[in-house]
């Protein structure tokens, strides 16, 4: 018990003090970047699943 104990404080100091937090402008920033990253990948599955939906139903006639 006492090492859970000692585990949950060594990880509250290290978030207090060892770990650094983005401020609000970096936070924003990030995250727009991660937005449109997201929907560049979604739509590059998009079309890659169009392209072989077409090229399978042009092999198989359907």
């Amino acid at each position: 018990m006492e090492s859970i104990k000692k585990y949950v404080v060594e990880s509250y100091n290290e978030l207090i003090t060892k770990v650094t937090w983005p401020n609000w402008a970096n936070l924003q920033s990030s995250t727009i970047v991660v937005i449109v990253a997201s929907v560049l990948f979604a739509l590059l599955v998009f079309v890659m699943d169009v392209i072989s939906k077409t090229g399978l139903n042009l092999i198989y006639g359907i």
